[in-house]
C-alpha cells in the first residue's frame, strides 16, 4: 500500500501509477509463490469461486484455516492467511469471483471467525484494495467482515489514504469512529471545527495530510491556522514519504497547492522514496496548471 513514483524514467513512472492506485504487485503473484500444495489448492478453489470444493477441502485440511504462508519480499502481504486472499490486495489475478462474499463466508465459518487478528487484517486489505472496489464487492465484504466482529476502525485509515470513500461510508455504517482524521479527509468541516481544539498532534498531522490529498482547501486552512506544519512529511499510514504539497500537486488540487505555497510550503522538498519535488509530481501526473504555477514560484 504504497505511493506514486516520481522518477523520470518510464519504468519508475509505471511503477508509481500502480502504487498510487493500490496496485502494488509482487514480482510473482502470491499464489504462484505458495510451496505448500494443500494451501495452494485452497487458494485456487477460492479464486475459482468453488464454495463446495473449498468447504470440502477445509473439512479435510482444517490446519489451512489458520495457517500462514510465506510470499513476497517483505511487503505488507508477506505472511498471509487464506482469508486475506479474498481481498486480492496486492493484485494477483486482477479479478474476484462473483460469489467472493460467499467464498469468504465459507472460510469464516470453517473456523476463522474465532481469530480476530485475521479478520481485522483482511478488513484492512479489503478497505484499501482496488479490485474489490472495481468488482463491486468491497462494501459487501466489509459488511460481512464486520458482521463477524471485525473492528471497523482498523480499516478506516487505509481506506482514507487510498480514497476509497464508499468503503469509508461502509465502515462508518458499521460504527467506525468519525474522528478528526475522518472528518478532515471527507470534508466534514463543521466536525473539524468542533474537534480541532481537543485533538492531539498525531490526529492533526493526519488531518492535514488527508485534507490536502483530497482537496479540502478550507479544512487545510483551518489546520494551518491552528499551527500545523506543511513542510513535514505526512505521518505513517498517509503516504509518509511525501508532504501535503506533493499529494495536492499530484491529485490536481490547485486551490490547496496555492494555499500551501502562500502559507510557506517549500517547493524544494523532495519525497524520500523517489526524490521528486512537488513540481516533479505535478509534471508526472499531467497537472499542467499546477506545473506552471509551481514553475513560476520555484
Amino acid at each position: 500500500m504504497t505511493e506514486p513514483a516520481m522518477g523520470l524514467q518510464s519504468s519508475r513512472r509505471n511503477s508509481g501509477q500502480h502504487e498510487l492506485r493500490g496496485r502494488t504487485e509482487l514480482k510473482l503473484p502470491a499464489h504462484e509463490q505458495i510451496k505448500d500444495t494443500v494451501f495452494r489448492r485452497a487458494v485456487d478453489l477460492l479464486d475459482a469461486g468453488d464454495t463446495a470444493g473449498l468447504r470440502a477441502h477445509l473439512t479435510d485440511h482444517p490446519e489451512v484455516i489458520h495457517q500462514r504462508v510465506s510470499v513476497g519480499d517483505g511487503n505488507y502481504f508477506s505472511n498471509p492467511t487464506l482469508l486475506e486472499f479474498v481481498a486480492e490486495n496486492p493484485v494477483r489475478r486482477g479479478r474476484l469471483p462473483p460469489n467472493i462474499v460467499e467464498v469468504a463466508k465459507v472460510i469464516l465459518d470453517a473456523g476463522v471467525r474465532t481469530d480476530q487478528a485475521i479478520i481485522d487484517s483482511t478488513l484492512v486489505l479489503v478497505s484499501s484494495g482496488r479490485v474489490p472496489r472495481e468488482c463491486n464487492a468491497q462494501v459487501a465484504l466489509i459488511d460481512l467482515l464486520c458482521d463477524y466482529d471485525a473492528d471497523p476502525n482498523c480499516g478506516m485509515l487505509p481506506a482514507l489514504a487510498h480514497g476509497a470513500f464508499e468503503a469509508v461510508d461502509a465502515l462508518i455504517r458499521c460504527e467506525a469512529r468519525v474522528d478528526l482524521t475522518v472528518a478532515a479527509a471527507t470534508g466534514r468541516i463543521d466536525d473539524v471545527r468542533q474537534m480541532l481544539a481537543g485533538a492531539d498532534n498525531e490526529s492533526r498531522h493526519r488531518a492535514l495530510a488527508l485534507a490536502a490529498q483530497h482537496g479540502h482547501v478550507e479544512i487545510v486552512r483551518l489546520l494551518l491556522d491552528a499551527g500545523e506544519d506543511s513542510n513535514r512529511n505526512n505521518p505513517v499510514g498517509c503516504h509518509p514519504h511525501s508532504s501535503p504539497l506533493h499529494q495536492a500537486a499530484f491529485a490536481g488540487h490547485e486551490h490547496v497547492v496555492r494555499l500551501l505555497v502562500e502559507r510557506g510550503a517549500r517547493l524544494d522538498i523532495k519525497d524520500t522514496k523517489f526524490q521528486g519535488t512537488p513540481l516533479d509530481w505535478a509534471r508526472f501526473a499531467g497537472q499542467t496548471e499546477i506545473e506552471k504555477y509551481l514553475s513560476v514560484k520555484r
